[in-house]
């Protein structure tokens, strides 16, 4: 299936996107994520989790990744966001599911066994299942991005970031994780 994440500057009707479902709606100026029909008329995103996307949408999209999800497994749509204070780092990690990250503002370096790549403010990158990062945001700037996760259903309403170190776990923590939308995933 397409994974994708879509950007609309002018807004939006959850109709005026690619066929299929499901869709996260995410309103940037109010800093709201909705599942299924929705519009916003100020800039948005949309993440879509497509069985078929055509080759035009795949064009018009941010960032588009083919993602397999075993069908035996139930799955669930998160869409959170995560803000860090200047210098915040979020220790060596990985996450149990497939995610699309934008970059709301600031600038977030991320290392990963791909090697080293800094995101600025609109920047859309990928982070597969138990892929391990380090994050860390920059020195004299609030950082935030907003991120699409698929997960398996066992993790509702659980926390999902696990640190590749367990001694990390016990180390101050800056970043902030705030739910903004949590659904079963329904294909």
């Amino acid at each position: 299936m397409i994974f994708a994440l879509y950007e609309r500057p002018q807004g939006v009707a959850v109709g005026d996107e690619p066929t299929g479902q499901p869709r996260v709606l995410y309103d940037l100026e109010h800093d709201v994520a909705t599942l299924g029909p929705g519009h916003v008329s100020s800039p948005a995103l949309v993440w879509a989790i497509d069985s078929l996307v055509t080759d035009r949408y795949k064009d018009d999209a941010a960032l588009a990744i083919e993602v397999e999800l075993d069908p035996a497994t139930a799955w669930l749509v998160r869409c959170d966001r995560v803000d860090f204070p200047p210098g915040g780092v979020a220790y060596r990690h990985v996450h149990p599911g497939p995610g699309i990250r934008r970059l709301l503002f600031g600038e977030l370096t991320i290392e990963s066994p791909e090697g080293t790549q800094t995101h600025r403010a609109g920047d859309a990158w990928f982070e597969g299942a138990d892929f391990p990062v380090l994050a860390t945001a920059s020195a004299t700037e609030d950082t935030a991005f907003v991120r699409v996760l698929l997960l398996p259903a066992e993790w509702t309403g659980k926390r999902t970031i696990r640190y590749v170190d367990p001694a990390d776990e016990e180390r101050p923590k800056l970043q902030r994780a705030t739910n903004l939308l949590e659904e079963p995933l329904r294909r």
